[in-house]
């Protein structure tokens, strides 16, 4: 692996916060990949689906708090769903693909991930009226065993990824990788941008996801602001619109682990999000890795 970071990015003024990037993967519940040995694929047109409601509760909260953020989309959302994109680009956020119908990128052959990553931007764009630059691979699905994806992506017009999570986790991860932005495949490829992970005893730790419903709030806000403070680097968060929504259907015969990561403070998400967007400046992937203004 060639891997290797871009040019050291500048520090802020005194006095000046780091813009950390505030992003969201816009998936429903009945989409999610821990679900899917219980709700098949083809039920899909056939479930309630709360994203358009869930997603007009995000951007009013962004509003009230002045963030701008990327959205990570289904193409399958934005195909039923139209007024989702075009609100999310009204609302001055990037749009950027989650892929079209939540497929691992690990579970498809080059040919499958060439057609999904490029009918799912065209979509996008064409929905959108915006250039879509970034990527995020469903469930984190690119790793050390398909690194061959990042150079579909920058062929296909991306100039982005936000989908290697330098992780150890049972359903992702590639814990060896760097924790901050980097080019997998040398600096002719495409940048890769982690989600934020804190270096604590010999192990990258998560501190967004559905770790930020688990962990107290305190210390998910310590880790974002050791990140800033000491590695001098924006945090990158990422949630989804169904962890706001308390009153979602619930699928029935979940196993335990599955019940627990889906379901757990998913109440008091809404009121975290609202201290979060206080807490740290925030803006869109674009600007702050591709300082594109």
């Amino acid at each position: 692996m060639k891997m290797q970071a871009p040019a050291a990015r500048p520090r802020p003024a005194p006095g000046q916060r780091i813009r950390n990037a505030m992003t969201c993967d816009v998936e429903d519940y009945f989409q999610v990949s821990a679900f899917a040995p219980y709700i098949a694929r083809d039920s899909w047109d056939t479930r309630e689906c709360r994203v358009e409601a869930n997603v007009e509760r995000i951007l009013a909260l962004y509003e009230r708090h002045g963030v701008r953020a990327t959205f990570f989309t289904l193409g399958w959302i934005a195909e039923r769903y139209p007024n989702v994109v075009r609100r999310i680009v009204a609302s001055g956020h990037e749009l950027a693909s989650h892929g079209y119908g939540h497929l691992r990128a690990s579970d498809q052959s080059r040919a499958e991930f060439d057609n999904d990553i490029r009918s799912s931007k065209a979509l996008l764009e064409d929905l959108g009226g915006q250039e879509v630059l970034g990527y995020r691979a469903p469930s984190f699905s690119i790793g050390a065993q398909n690194l061959w994806a990042l150079d579909a992506l920058r062929e296909a017009g991306y100039r982005y990824s936000s989908s290697i999570y330098p992780i150890a986790h049972d359903h992702y991860g590639m814990p060896d990788a760097p924790r901050f932005a980097f080019y997998p495949n040398g600096p002719d490829g495409l940048l890769e941008v982690p989600v934020t992970t804190v270096r604590m005893g010999g192990r990258n730790l998560p501190a967004g996801g559905g770790y930020f419903r688990l962990l107290p709030y305190a210390l998910s806000r310590w880790m974002m602001e050791k990140v800033n403070r000491e590695d001098g680097e924006p945090a990158l968060f990422y949630f989804h619109p169904w962890e706001l929504d308390p009153g979602q259907p619930r699928p029935a015969g979940l196993d335990a682990k599955s019940r627990f990561r889906h379901y757990v403070n998913i109440g008091r998400m809404e009121k975290r999000l609202e201290q979060l967007a206080r807490d740290f400046a925030w803006d869109r992937m674009d600007r702050i890795f591709l300082d594109k203004q």
